[in-house]
This record gives C-alpha cells, sequence and structure tokens, in this order.
C-alpha cells in the first residue's frame, strides 16, 4: 500500500496540475505592449534577452548592471526592436541604496512600474565550501537582499498598477546542490521570502502577482564558463528560449515557471519521493577532480 500511494499521489498530482493549467489564458505578445518593466542584470545572457523579447513586445524598459557600456548596447539595441522606451542604470546590486534608486528612476520616468523583473546575480565558482564567510554575505546581499530591498521599494506602485513581481532563481535553490553552497543558500532564500510574501499579499487582498522562476542550466557565457569541464552529462539549455518563458510566466501570473521544463520538474519529484537517490545521481554528475580550488 505504501508503494501505491507513493506512484499514485505524485500521478494525480500530475493531472490535477495539469487540468489547472490547461484552463489558465494562452501568452499574447500584446500583454506587454506599453508595459512599464524593469530588468536587473540585462547587460548579458537571459537579461539581456529579456531585454530584448520586451522591446519586440512594445514594452517601455528600464535595465540594470555594473557595466554601462554594455547597457548601452542594450538599449541601443531595445530601441531598434521597437520597445516604446529603453533606459539604463549601471551599479552593483551590493549597493542597497543604488537598488532602490533603480525602482526610483522607473517612477521618475514613468510614474508606476507594472513588472519587476529580478534577475541580477554575482556567480560564484564550483568549489568546495571553504568556510568564507564574508564571501557568503557577499552572495546573499546581491543575490538576495538586493532582490528583497527592489521588491519592498516597489511595491507601493506595484499595488495600484496591480503589477507582478518575477523573480528569476534555480533549481539550486529547491535541491541542495554540492560546490555551490553561498550560491545556493541566496537561491532558497528568495523562495522562502518571496512565497511566504505571496501568501501575505493573497491574505491582505493585493493584486500582486509573485512568479518565482526554477531554471536548469541555460547556455550563457557566465554559466558556461563556469561549469566548463564539471559536469559529466548536463545539457545547457538556450537562454534566448528561456527569456521568453520567464516573461511569458509574468505576464500570465503564474506561480512558479520551470525551465527547462523536464529537466527541472522530473528532479522536483525524486527530491519529494527518493530523496537519497537523488543526492546520489547529482553526485555521480560531477567531475570533482575538474574543481577549481579542488
Amino acid at each position: 500500500m505504501g508503494l501505491l500511494q507513493k506512484i499514485l499521489v505524485p500521478f494525480v498530482g500530475l493531472l490535477l496540475a495539469f487540468w489547472f493549467y490547461s484552463g489558465k489564458e494562452d501568452f499574447k505578445p500584446e500583454m506587454l505592449q506599453g508595459k512599464r518593466v524593469i530588468v536587473t542584470g540585462a547587460s548579458t545572457g537571459i537579461g539581456e534577452q529579456m531585454a530584448y523579447h520586451l522591446a519586440r513586445m512594445g514594452s517601455h524598459i528600464l535595465i540594470t548592471a555594473r557595466t554601462e557600456a554594455k547597457l548601452q548596447k542594450v538599449v541601443t539595441r531595445c530601441l531598434e526592436l521597437g520597445a516604446a522606451s529603453a533606459s539604463y542604470m549601471n551599479g552593483s546590486m551590493e549597493d542597497m541604496g543604488f537598488a532602490q534608486h533603480v525602482v526610483k528612476k522607473a517612477e521618475e520616468l514613468w510614474g508606476s512600474l507594472d513588472m519587476l523583473i529580478l534577475n541580477h546575480v554575482t556567480a560564484a565558482n564550483f568549489r568546495f565550501f571553504n568556510s568564507d564567510i564574508e564571501h557568503v554575505q557577499k552572495i546573499l546581499n546581491v543575490n538576495f537582499l538586493s532582490y528583497v530591498a527592489m521588491a519592498v521599494a516597489a511595491l507601493p506602485m506595484l499595488k495600484n498598477s496591480e503589477g507582478s513581481i518575477v523573480v528569476v532563481s534555480s533549481l539550486a535553490g529547491k535541491i541542495g546542490f554540492p560546490f555551490v553552497v553561498p550560491y545556493a543558500t541566496a537561491k532558497f532564500a528568495l523562495d522562502g521570502f518571496f512565497s511566504s510574501l505571496r501568501q501575505e499579499l493573497v491574505m491582505q487582498n493585493t493584486n500582486i502577482s509573485i512568479t518565482l522562476c526554477i531554471l536548469g542550466l541555460i547556455n550563457t557565457d557566465t554559466a558556461m564558463k563556469a561549469t566548463s569541464g564539471v559536469f559529466s552529462s548536463f545539457t545547457a539549455a538556450p537562454k534566448e528560449e528561456c527569456a521568453l518563458e520567464i516573461i511569458k510566466g509574468g505576464a500570465l501570473r503564474q506561480r512558479e515557471v520551470y525551465y527547462a521544463y523536464s529537466t527541472v520538474k522530473i528532479p522536483l519529484l525524486f527530491r519529494d519521493w527518493f530523496p537519497e537517490l537523488l543526492d546520489y545521481i547529482i553526485r555521480m554528475k560531477y567531475d570533482v577532480g575538474k574543481l577549481k580550488g579542488n
């Protein structure tokens, strides 16, 4: 009976999920036309691709990252693609004042905000945890606390517009992965904060959606460089399609987005029912001898 229950319950859950989401509204690019959107971490990778998708959809875009020259190029391209407007702010998300000022800039530009896409990250090298608490603090400041600071600053405008917060996270924020302890810590924290905040917004009858995006390995330059030679058999998904799925999830006000779906969702099912087997499979995917600083 125990084994049958373990098989039956997730199967029924999948059927219910399919039924629930099959009735949802289909995505249409015009949903983003004229919308006012902040995208962080948008000078390269997934954030850059989100900016281009939003530009094609006719959104007003404010992008952020550290490198001004790269942001200028992205803004120029966004205007060429048809953005209603495109602006940038460069700075470090280690500075909570900068994080809050980005939201203030959106208010100055547009008077309100429809979507806040939190995507920036300080990448971490793959290595055994070396007890460096200062590094953990830096990762938490950039990858978690700045997300909180921006979301809190944006809440008044998002309440007025009944807008959306989109949080780009990772499978490492749902499952414990080795060699990325500080990074995973911040990603788990994002889940805890924004999932709990979602509950409170519902209880307060505040119509702000929060979408948590659970991503697998994506073929950004940063991810490919960090993981080069470390994984024995992981296939990276395309950043362009990933960026579009994130935008779709936010526009449709989905609770969570999984990309690429099967490579993310299947491990999550294993996590709930066969956690020790999943841990073993994950460990077997790494070539420990190629880790930096091993």
